[in-house]
Parts: C-alpha cells; sequence; structure tokens
C-alpha cells in the first residue's frame, strides 16, 4: 500500500504538468482576417503578398511596443509580446517559403505567377533585413537576450529565403521561353 502513495504522486504530478501544458496552447501566429483572406487567395503571388505583409506587421508591432508604443484596444495582435511577434515573424516565413518551395518544385504555378512571387518574396526580405538591424539594436539596448536570439533566429530566416527567392529567379530566367518553344 505505501508503494501506491508515490506512484500515486508521480501520476497526479505528470496529469497536473499535463493540463498545465494543454491549457496554455501555443498562440496562432496569424490573425482569422490573415487566414481568411489567405483562404480566399487562389494565385501564390496573392498568398505570399499576405504572407509578407503579415510578417511587415509583425515587425514593425514589436518595433512599437519595444518602443514603448501600446497597441490601440481590438488590435488583433494587443496581447502579443515583442518576442511573440518575431516568433509569428519566423512561422509566417517558414509557411511562406514551403508554399513557394512546393510550388516551385512540382510546378504547381505558371512561371510569371511563380516569378512575381519570389520577387515578392525577395523584396520583403530585402526590407526586412533593415527592419531586423533596428530590432537587435533595440534588444541590445533593452539588454532583451531572449528577444536578441529571436531577432537572430529571424534574420537567418529572412537571409535564407532572400537568398532561396534570388536562386528561384535564377532558375526561373534560366528556363526557355515557353512563347519561344510553342513556335
Amino acid at each position: 500500500m505505501h508503494r501506491i502513495y508515490p506512484m500515486l504522486a508521480v501520476l497526479l504530478i505528470g496529469a497536473s504538468l499535463s493540463l498545465t501544458i494543454s491549457a496554455s496552447p501555443e498562440k496562432e501566429y496569424l490573425t482569422e482576417k490573415e487566414i481568411a483572406e489567405l483562404q480566399d487567395a487562389q494565385e501564390i503571388n496573392a498568398r505570399v503578398k499576405i504572407y509578407m505583409e503579415a510578417a511587415q506587421l509583425r515587425l514593425k508591432a514589436a518595433e512599437e511596443r519595444l518602443a514603448g508604443k501600446e497597441s490601440s484596444p481590438g488590435d488583433p495582435l494587443e496581447y502579443f509580446t515583442p518576442e511573440d511577434m518575431l516568433d509569428g515573424y519566423y512561422r509566417i516565413l517558414q509557411s511562406a517559403i514551403t508554399i513557394l518551395d512546393d510550388i516551385f518544385q512540382h510546378g504547381g504555378s505558371g512561371r510569371d505567377e511563380t516569378g512575381k512571387a519570389l520577387k515578392t518574396l525577395k523584396g520583403a526580405m530585402e526590407h526586412a533585413g533593415k527592419e531586423l538591424e533596428i530590432l537587435k539594436k533595440q534588444a541590445e539596448e533593452q539588454k532583451k537576450e531572449e528577444l536578441w536570439n529571436l531577432v537572430n533566429r529571424a534574420t537567418a530566416i529572412t537571409q535564407g529565403a532572400l537568398e532561396g527567392a534570388e536562386y528561384g529567379l535564377t532558375k526561373l530566367r534560366a528556363l526557355p521561353d515557353q512563347k519561344r518553344l510553342a513556335r
């Protein structure tokens, strides 16, 4: 009987930990509006634009929060910390890169549409790189180590996305023009 109590205690602690973990689910990184827009967008460039706007919004909001500006009531990102924003930015880029890579590798979209999407990604990543430098300086000045680490992670994926977009555009330019082949 004495052996049951320690076993029961272990089970109760394990159950309470699992309830704590499941009670605090990971925050959704896209707003309901962004999700609806993505569901409605059929063309890859439109989807990439939505992703890039969402990513840019998170960088801007993180920068504003670090500067002491509060979000307005009803803002869908109202309860997100700068760290949440950078995690969301990273996850948004992962989603966009995955979709673009799949389409590029499997030819799921037309050449022109894929090229537009890659140009959209490239332009957004060039801009985001500058924003991330500002965030990194703010994190350093405010001695926010976790944020600094998240900025570095975001910088790495941004650089990878930029290089991937440039590579994809180079590959697309190297493909024979479909109109010339049709003649």
